[in-house]
């Protein structure tokens, strides 16, 4: 049941922001943020990561954003789309990396939103404190990417 409210919630996700219009947002990004220079052959909403909120894999140059963040504020998008962006231009998470995402000023703030909704997805639940589409926490508060 979870699985098929999840392909439904893509769907529509992709009516209201689809795959096209996420590669264009990409593409301001990184020409505002980054130079231009992150040029990804692919970005599209997928269903299946309930454990990090996007990824990219830089041999393919693709870039896959959880649905999980459809609904959430852009600045929280925007640094997600950036975060995996970065990631072409630098695999890792290392200094160099951490070095391209300070051109975005929400940074700081969009990881914070992220801590917050994977904190308070694991918190006891109480009757009516969360509803039943509230996304999943990552597996680690913020996490991003694997």
């Amino acid at each position: 049941m979870r699985q098929m409210l999840d392909k439904l919630a893509a769907q529509e996700s992709r009516r209201t922001l689809g795959d096209d219009a996420l590669a264009e947002r990409a593409a301001r990004l990184s020409t505002a943020y980054l130079d231009g220079r992150a040029r990804p052959d692919q970005v599209r909403w997928v269903t299946n990561q309930n454990s990090r909120w996007g990824s990219c894999t830089p041999s393919e140059r693709t870039i896959r954003l959880s649905h999980r963040l459809q609904g959430m504020p852009e600045y929280v998008l925007d640094y997600v789309l950036l975060h995996e962006l970065a990631h072409l231009l630098v695999p890792d998470h290392g200094s160099r990396f951490w070095a391209l995402l300070e051109a975005y000023p929400r940074t700081e703030r969009a990881r914070g939103y992220l801590e917050g909704v994977a904190g308070a997805a694991r918190l006891p639940h109480v009757p009516g404190a969360r509803s039943a589409g509230a996304p999943e926490a990552p597996a680690e508060p913020g996490e991003v990417c694997g």
